[in-house]
């Protein structure tokens, strides 16, 4: 049995290697907050979300299909968590009353164990039919389909009735039949366990009935030696049923894990839509285009992890950046660019995911990589300058990059002057232009901002984060030339007035 709730064709692979810049995707885009609200405190959603999140699907088909899979658990979330409950009792119980039951090396140990590993499977798999049987008609998902399809397919009512039946021959209630040769030595040779001749309804037709002549012999109770002999002669005969038991219960098992991580990165999901909810956040299925577009156009897209961290509603902005390949971000300081950059990347994560986006409609082009260069603190530990490592960061990742890549600039090349900063920046975004790099930049570098803007390069699009007159910022960005004053100065009369205000009193 397969769940197929993550690909339409494969398994989800929760051990798959993740991007080799995770770390500092991580770090810039704020990831963990995102995990932890995902998770709920539970340390394995935590874990799944972060796989799946950082681990981004490169098909648009592939990414509606766990959209249409989302939707519908969006709209039976009791259903789904209630499904979730069942891989988990599964978990639990072979924790706390199976766990080393395979470590039994004799086969009528493991053969016991299978077998009481097998009733609680069971039981769990009627659970299971249960909930197909009582809420499949609500689902619309060709995944949910077709995984409630199989679950009332494969266990109906004769699939149960006949575990149930091996379950209790199993047990051998009534001893092991067995046969088996004389070898060399008069040794005992090919043991083959049998099946038990079946009992006749009339007891009058079982006494009158002409049977085989047949000899048998008692062990005394005291006779150590005889009963380990018998139990050897026993346990040749259950030996491949004993594994094929323990087989069958692997098999059961690997299903209800599968399941179980499957369905955790929904639940993840849920929890994440719960808490926006109750913020007051709007969210909304993202339009995947294919990766050789250039489409990138959203309303109200708001940095998630702020607004979890800050507990309420955020500024979101608008824009229609289709058939860019740069995008420039300008303006006044603490005007909500480096929150805006943020933005754009986890947004692109989120659908890259199979998620909704923070934002009341969002399209874009499907990225092969997701990348950030980011300005650091600065390291005392550095044996080189500030601007050397920037530069090594970034020849780093350009070994990354692949055509139809995005990469996210926040204040890069600003550790040198102007000039030079902004020679640096051109050079490195023309050439990551002419091998279909998409650029977000956020930068104070005028000359560079302005001298792209001069040159009306087709493929580029402006956005500057507003200030009002009496220098309040809205945290909106707007379409706009580049202007040549971030308004530092700003940010100096409030600190000092505050410092004013602290000393007068």
């Amino acid at each position: 049995m397969k769940a197929y709730l993550m690909y339409r064709d494969r398994d989800f692979d929760p051990t798959q290697p993740l991007p080799w810049n995770e770390q500092a995707l991580t770090q810039d885009l704020e990831l963990n907050t995102l995990f932890r609200a995902m998770a709920g405190g539970d340390e394995f959603l935590f874990t799944i979300a972060r796989q799946a999140v950082l681990t981004s699907l490169h098909n648009p088909e592939a990414i509606r299909y766990r959209q249409d899979i989302l939707r519908d658990c969006l709209k039976n979330g009791a259903v789904i968590r209630e499904l979730y409950q069942i891989p988990i009792e599964s978990w639990r119980n072979k924790r706390s009353k199976f766990l080393g039951m395979f470590g039994t090396y004799y086969p009528a140990g493991l053969l016991n164990s299978a077998i009481k590993l097998l009733e609680m499977f069971v039981e769990l798999l009627k659970k299971l039919r249960r909930i197909a049987d009582e809420h499949a008609a609500q689902f619309e998902s060709e995944g949910f389909r077709r995984f409630f399809a199989m679950i009332m397919e494969e266990l109906d009512d004769d699939y149960f009735a006949v575990v149930d039946a091996h379950i209790k021959a199993l047990q051998f209630r009534d001893g092991v039949l067995l046969s088996a040769r004389l070898g060399p030595g008069n040794e005992g040779t090919n043991y083959v366990l049998r099946q038990p001749p079946q009992k006749q309804g009339n007891w009058v037709k079982q006494v009158l009935t002409q049977r085989s002549p047949a000899y048998g012999f008692s062990i005394h109770p005291r006779d150590d030696h005889g009963a380990r002999a018998l139990s050897d002669i026993r346990d040749r005969g259950i030996d491949l049923v004993a594994n094929a038991a323990a087989q069958s219960a692997d098999h059961i098992d690997n299903f209800f894990n599968m399941l179980r991580i499957e369905l955790a990165f929904y639940v993840g999901c849920l929890n994440l839509y719960e808490q926006l909810a109750e913020l007051g956040e709007p969210v909304s299925f993202p339009v995947p285009a294919a990766s050789d577009v250039r489409s990138h156009s959203f309303t109200e897209l708001y940095d998630v992890c702020l607004a979890l961290t800050m507990k309420k509603r955020v500024v979101g902005n608008d824009a229609n950046a289709d058939g860019k390949d740069l995008v420039l971000i300008t303006g006044a300081n603490q005007g909500g660019k480096s929150t805006f950059l943020r933005s754009i990347g986890l947004a692109q994560l989120m659908m890259q995911c199979g998620m909704f986006v923070p934002a009341e409609s969002f399209c874009a082009n499907v990225c092969r990589g997701v990348y950030t260069h980011y300005k650091r603190e600065e390291d005392t530990t550095m044996k080189s300058g500030k601007l050397d490592e920037e530069l090594a960061r970034m020849s780093a990742i350009v070994d990354q990059l692949t055509p139809d890549c995005l990469v996210l600039f926040n204040e890069s090349f600003a550790a040198t002057n102007e000039r030079e900063g902004s020679e640096i920046a051109g050079q490195i975004v023309s050439a990551l232009l002419k091998k279909r790099i998409k650029v977000f930049f956020v930068t104070h570098l005028y000359a560079f901002a302005h001298g792209v803007w001069e040159k009306k390069v087709p493929n580029a699009f402006f956005l500057r984060a507003e200030r009002q007159a009496d220098g309040v910022r809205t945290f909106k960005l707007t379409e706009g030339e580049p202007l040549e004053t971030a308004y530092g100065g700003d940010l100096f009369r409030e600190v000092f007035a505050a410092q004013e205000a602290v000393s007068a009193s």
